[in-house]
């Protein structure tokens, strides 16, 4: 009888996050705003040939390159950050190697480590939920083989100094360092300036947040040109498909496009704030398109009462250190006049 590698066997599956669409879907740190309407525009000019043929990836990763200022052999075009995590974790990690990481924290990270069979390293983080930099480093071992970090982090918002993550890069020179920074047109800071210095980082962007291209599947990782040349190698060649590979040129030239819904969500994140203070709930100090805050336990009961107001939000209880926690995507402002007033009768409802 044909079965499966034991230890894909004993993995969860990962199911899709999407529950519903029957509501304002603020659980999924998707951008409310949609697309740049001159991506929406080239969109709607696709031609049969642009969808009939095979996709030219190469031409995507210089575009990337020209816009980030580097080598385009630095640059490998994946269908989201989840692909480029499987891509990087398989280079790197095996049966006898440790994945390092910190919760709570992207939860695609146990799951692939779990899958390759690797030694799955997790630390706590402490009651701020701020990366524990000196217990990531003094867990460095000379198995450690990949070291995964979002920054800023899903599901707290928090961001990690800069000066600590090149710590951590510079204590295990033998470990890919990965900085996920899906999030960064919210925060601003980066590590791409020091990937010339440190050949063991990686830095992951996507264009499914601050660019809304969720639905194209479009992430990028960066990294030193001698590393991502093994990446290739077993990456697929028409992974990327070519109707976001068409627009990739028009989403990147609409910075204004970009920089605007940037400023719209953090004034949504200073309102979030502002009635989170009010009614006396603790919430974490985000740098990204959410912020996450504890309602008390069970979340459930908050995330059923803002369901009947119409608005979805994320459960994060399952996630270490999150107990009674919910995570809440910004809106538009038109939407976040209804989704404060959601809010109010939620905790109302559940005092």
């Amino acid at each position: 009888m044909l079965k499966p590698r034991k230890l894909v066997a004993g993995l969860s599956p990962y199911r899709s996050p999407v529950v519903s669409r029957d509501g304002l879907s603020l659980d999924l740190n998707e951008s409310m705003a949609g697309c740049s309407p001159r991506v929406l525009s080239r969109l709607r000019s696709l031609s049969a040939a642009d969808v009939s043929l095979y996709p030219q990836r190469e031409i995507g990763e210089r575009l990337i390159a020209h816009f980030l200022g580097i080598a385009p052999e630095q640059v490998l075009l994946t269908n989201g950050i989840d692909e480029a995590l499987s891509l990087l974790f398989t280079t790197y990690l095996g049966p006898s190697d440790e994945l390092l990481f910190a919760d709570p924290t992207f939860v695609m990270y146990p799951m692939l480590g779990e899958a390759l069979g690797a030694q799955v390293v997790r630390l706590q983080s402490g009651e701020d939920l701020a990366l524990p930099v000196a217990d990531l480093l003094a867990r460095i071992s000379p198995r450690t083989r990949v070291i995964a970090i979002a920054n800023p982090n899903n599901p707290t918002g928090l961001a990690a100094a800069r000066e600590d993550l090149l710590r951590i890069a510079e204590a295990a020179p033998d470990a890919a360092v990965l900085v996920d920074e899906a999030y960064f047109e919210f925060c601003g800071e980066t590590l791409m300036p020091d990937l010339a210095h440190h050949p063991n980082l990686f830095v992951a962007r996507t264009f499914s947040k601050a660019y809304g291209l969720a639905g194209l599947r479009l992430g990028v990782l960066i990294g030193a040109a001698e590393q991502i040349s093994y990446l290739r190698r077993f990456s697929l060649p028409f992974n990327v498909n070519s109707v976001v590979l068409t627009c990739l040129e028009e989403a990147l030239a609409d910075q204004a496009f970009v920089s605007d819904h940037v400023a719209q969500v953090k004034q949504g994140r200073e309102r979030l704030a502002q009635l989170f203070d009010e009614l006396g709930l603790r919430f974490w100090p985000s740098q990204t398109n959410f912020v996450l805050v504890r309602v008390g336990a069970p979340a459930q009961t908050f995330v059923e009462s803002m369901q009947r107001c119409g608005v979805l939000v994320r459960d994060s209880s399952a996630n270490p250190g999150c107990e009674g926690c919910v995570r809440i995507t910004v809106g538009t402002a038109k939407q976040m006049d209804g989704v404060l007033q959601a809010i109010r009768e939620a905790i109302a409802e559940s005092a």
